[in-house]
């Protein structure tokens, strides 16, 4: 994959740039990284960007760009699956089609993949470019709230540069088993699948987080035989327990073997030749035999060596950076945003931070990061989406009631052949208020928008129950939930 830092070299000509305008040093062009580029440059700052990887970050290139695009490939195959049941049939031999009939071609497949990250990331760089930020390809070191170090890839000359402005956006990697790090053949990290040229045909994942449920749910449909190793009782640990429990009755249908409360120790890869494959040993002495594991057991934030503590960055016992909710650090003048802020770890988030960020350095008016505004997604098969007030909170003594409502009774749903999933609503006694709620559907990530809209806006349930929605669809659910009464 090309890097579009190279490839595409600055050209800060194309915006007159005032000699006296803050000058502003960010390190990391992931989300958090470019967006707060592109806010400080419209603002009229002097920006400098310094990116090792390329521009784009973990989210363009290893992440959530091409992990979704896996999803959607896989997603294909899931509805030939399904399709069956709505009447169809296969026109050579009349029989029922089946995801399993159809050939996955992961390498091409993974090109796909590469290729679209690759796109993306070139796109973010013109973009950057157009704004006249200057791109530097290097590693950047903290020297304190006024200098940053630039390290070229490389070994080349280094260069010291000014900041009025410095943001941290330097993400996270993967955490790892001391007894079974990545090695990019049998034992893989997540931003290793796309190198994969055929496909597993026994992975074993181990965590059952967010990406290990993806991925798990991804390579099941592709064809691959999947283990999932969890340690703790159920899958998507902390998330809604009514949507971890659909999630895990998809699993059980779709023949992914889930091993719950059950922790790894230790992944070596066994045998030669056709026999080669992995043995995935669990601190209670049982073993699982595959072909290949995906070690997804969460992140930890990239900020060692950067210079932080001796600048006077605090960091928590984690390594995250402690930002406040304008993503201030503790260093006057610097800020950080993204993974290594451990706020939540999304892309949308990353970007917000990277956006509140630059308004209030240079000035603007700002709002503040409001976590209960926040919106998430799983995707998984089906999707589970979120945001707000959730069951969580309500089990620790948040006021809120329930209403709910099963996907099956919705017409479109009906229509489609789906009958697994819910929609969810928080509501705050009293005054109606949405505080919060959960969407497991196919596209959930799409239909949890008007719910996180309700919540932002302090929307009632009357208010969502009012509003037109289509005629059948999806989005109904949402309106009729707000009509159910609450559950008790």
């Amino acid at each position: 994959m090309a890097d579009p830092s190279t490839a595409l070299p600055p050209d800060p000509s194309r915006r007159v740039v005032d000699e006296d305008a803050p000058r502003v040093v960010i390190i990391g062009g992931g989300p958090g990284g470019y967006e707060a580029a592109l806010t400080a440059a419209r603002q009229g700052a002097r920006v400098t960007l310094i990116e090792a990887d390329g521009i784009g970050g973990a989210a363009v290139l290893t992440d959530v760009v091409p992990s979704k695009s896996l999803i959607a490939t896989a997603d294909v195959l899931d509805q030939v699956g399904a399709s069956a049941g709505l009447g169809i049939r296969d026109a050579e031999d009349a029989g029922e089609p089946v995801a399993e009939s159809l050939t996955v071609d992961l390498a091409r497949v993974n090109a796909r993949l590469r290729d679209l990250a690759d796109a993306q990331s070139h796109d973010v760089t013109a973009s950057l470019r157009a704004a006249g930020v200057e791109v530097r390809k290097g590693r950047g070191h903290l020297l304190d709230a006024d200098h940053v170090r630039l390290l070229p890839e490389g070994g080349g000359e280094q260069e010291t540069l000014r900041a009025d402005v410095v943001l941290l956006a330097v993400g996270a990697r993967p955490r790892e088993l001391p007894e079974g790090r990545p090695d990019g053949r049998r034992i893989l990290s997540w931003t290793q699948l796309y190198d994969l040229a055929e496909l597993p045909s026994h992975l074993i994942v181990v965590g059952s987080g967010v990406t290990g449920a993806e991925f798990a749910s991804a390579y099941r449909a592709l064809g691959s035989e999947v283990t999932l190793v969890s340690s703790r009782e159920r899958v998507l640990p902390g998330s809604d327990e009514d949507a971890a429990e659909v999630l895990e009755d998809a699993f059980a249908r779709r023949g992914i073997s889930v091993w719950s409360r059950s922790r790894a120790a230790a992944a070596r890869q066994v045998g030669e030749g056709a026999e080669e494959g992995v043995v995935v040993m669990l601190e209670d002495g049982r073993e699982i035999h595959g072909s290949h594991v995906l070690m997804a057991l969460g992140a930890v934030p990239a900020t060692a060596d950067l210079g932080l503590e001796e600048a006077g960055v605090r960091l928590r016992p984690s390594g995250h950076i402690e930002t406040d909710r304008v993503s201030r650090t503790s260093l006057r003048g610097v800020y950080a945003a993204g993974d290594c802020t451990g706020v939540h770890p999304l892309a949308s988030v990353a970007a917000m931070q990277g956006r509140i960020a630059m308004a209030h350095a240079l000035g603007e008016a700002v709002s503040p990061l409001i976590h209960q505004q926040v919106s998430s997604a799983v995707f998984t098969s089906p999707e589970i989406a979120m945001v707000g007030v959730g069951a969580r909170e309500l089990a620790e003594g948040a006021d809120g009631e329930v209403h709910m409502l099963p996907l099956a009774t919705n017409p479109r749903a009906k229509m489609q052949g789906l009958a697994h999933g819910f929609v969810k609503l928080v509501v705050r006694p009293g005054s109606g208020t949405v505080v919060g709620g959960v969407v497991v559907s196919p596209r959930a990530s799409e239909l949890i928008h008007p719910i996180t809209l309700a919540v932002a806006q302090r929307m009632t349930a009357h208010d969502l129950a009012s509003a037109f929605t289509v005629y059948p669809s999806l989005t109904g659910s949402i309106a009729e939930a707000a009509r159910r009464p609450a559950e008790e």
